[in-house]
């Protein structure tokens, strides 16, 4: 008998434990307490058991039970929700489905001061499709956005018809095309330059063997003029120009010989008139020679 009791224990405390499993796995909290409130829906799409319910978007409880009532062909979903939630008359609740297929049950609070009752139910109200979703929020936006849709094209066809775009157009065809030469031109001129550059290189190797020769002449041209006696030449060009001076001076002195000679002007004046007595004497000579010349013949 004790073996018998120990194992139906066991087998009810399993059960239990798998019913509570099954409970939490679905989000159910059994040993929480809660309030059970009732809405009905012509079409829930896609809401489940143990989906959140929710307020201004966060979860106050889950869907309980969904059953369908065959006599009025409506859909009837019982609300877990937190036991300190009370629920305002004119509550009503709605199916929100997202992009990715899951739904949700939101609850839109009224302004009564009364209250359900717990297990009363609620205002069940029509799930809008996911397109009239779209439709009710992106179609007010998007006849606010149409006009300044206009007025952009108005302006992009103004911007495409304008001569001037086309024109700029054909000028950036041709700056292309000239872009275009240029960077075959440059090609070429650098196949040249890769070409030339060996005898380049020659030529530069040449010049420098050449700067090293003319190098060595200076350091040796250098070493000459270093070993030159350069301050006895310099002694002897300095006395040189010093007789020079002094002969100089002989020259301008008025009262030396040479001085004299060169700068008295009447020895001047009486050369110039020898010289022309002379000349007179030699063209007289020339005319009459028989009068200074007396030649007899035996």
């Amino acid at each position: 008998m004790k073996k018998n009791i120990l194992i139906a224990v066991t087998v009810l405390v399993s059960l239990c434990l798998l019913v509570w499993g099954i409970e939490f796995l679905k989000g159910i909290n059994m040993f929480k307490p809660s309030n059970y409130y009732y809405a009905k829906f012509e079409k829930i799409d896609g809401l489940s058991q143990a989906s959140p319910v929710t307020i201004n978007g966060f979860q106050v409880g889950l869907v309980k039970e969904i059953n369908y009532d065959y006599e009025t062909n409506m859909i009837s979903v019982m609300m877990s929700l937190d036991d300190e939630l009370k629920i305002p008359a004119g509550t009503t609740a709605s199916v929100e489905s997202s992009l990715t297929g899951t739904s949700t049950l939101k609850l839109t609070l009224g302004d009564s001061k009364q209250y359900v009752e717990v297990g009363g139910e609620l205002q069940g109200v029509a799930p809008a499709g996911l397109m009239e979703q779209l439709a009710g929020n992106t179609l007010p936006q998007v006849n606010n956005i149409l006009p300044k849709v206009d007025s952009i094209m108005g302006n992009v066809n103004g911007l495409v018809g304008n001569p001037a775009l086309a024109q700029s157009i054909a000028r950036l065809d041709a700056i292309t095309l000239e872009l275009a030469k240029s960077s075959q031109q440059l090609t070429l001129l650098m196949n040249n330059l890769n070409k030339n550059v060996p005898g380049v290189m020659n030529n530069v190797n040449g010049i420098t063997s050449n700067l090293s020769t003319t190098t060595s002449n200076l350091d040796e041209f250098t070493t000459n003029l270093n070993n030159m006696p350069l301050d006895s030449t310099v002694n002897n060009l300095n006395s040189a120009i010093a007789n020079i001076q002094s002969l100089t001076e002989k020259l301008n002195d008025k009262n030396s010989t040479v001085g004299l000679l060169l700068n008295d002007k009447s020895l001047y004046n009486n050369a110039d008139h020898a010289v022309a007595s002379l000349d007179s004497l030699f063209i007289d000579i020339k005319k009459n020679p028989k009068r200074y010349i007396n030649v007899k013949i035996f």
